[in-house]
């Protein structure tokens, strides 16, 4: 059986919106780097590896968000880094203190967020040339929902540009899935339970060990 995916407008003005935060960003494809070989003998010395271009310097970021705020007839955000709630209420951030750029992207539930952010993995290839994508879980259950997700519209979104999304979850003891991640230049996706950040316990943190099966590299400095 085939599933059909039928283009909902409110989808798609939700992945412009997100675009439209990044308006002026050029598209750059292919930034590539030099893989770190770690200690180990297994990797040539030339491999290579693909990353996100950076934002472009000066693009107005603050400006367009607050474009789309006004469109969306949202609160306009003071600032990058101020967090307030839908009725404008401040309130703390529930990210990274002091990161330059976070984007809330809210959607009602049933509404099909999921659908819409793997859309918008691919316009951001499209528009911008990102391929590193780092979709974040707090369950076991809901992990396997987003799998499956990437799984039953694979065709679809084949079928509109013409290319499929490799994907995949984290697993510290499967981490050749995460060389792939770096090395391959296509849209790439890493799905991982935030509790492999945060748990505690030593198998539970081999995302910050310094691994032997791993060129004695540490996970998270590959990610």
């Amino acid at each position: 059986m085939k599933l059909k995916f039928k283009i909902q407008p409110y989808q798609t003005n939700a992945v412009e919106a997100v675009l439209d935060c990044f308006a002026g960003q050029p598209r750059a494809a292919r930034q590539s780097y030099r893989i770190d070989p770690g200690l180990g003998e297994q990797m040539p010395l030339e491999a290579e590896g693909f990353k996100n271009a950076d934002i472009a310097p000066g693009l107005p970021l603050l400006a367009n968000i607050q474009d789309v705020q006004k469109r969306q007839n949202l609160n306009i955000s003071p600032s990058l880094r101020d967090f307030r709630r839908h009725d404008g209420k401040p309130m703390p951030a529930s990210y990274k203190p002091g990161a330059d750029l976070n984007l809330d992207i809210e959607m009602e539930t049933g509404t099909g967020k999921t659908y819409v952010y793997i859309k918008t993995m691919f316009e951001m290839h499209k528009h911008f040339g990102w391929s590193k994508f780092i979709v974040m879980v707090p369950s076991v259950a809901i992990r396997e929902g987003v799998k499956k997700s990437f799984e039953v519209t694979a065709e679809h979104f084949l079928e509109s540009y013409g290319k499929r999304a490799r994907f995949f979850i984290y697993n510290s003891k499967h981490l050749h899935e995460l060389e792939s991640f770096s090395s391959d230049s296509g849209i790439n996706v890493m799905i991982v339970n935030t509790q492999a950040f945060a748990a505690r316990g030593k198998d539970q943190r081999r995302i910050y060990m310094e691994l032997d099966d791993f060129q004695s590299r540490r996970p998270i400095d590959v990610i």
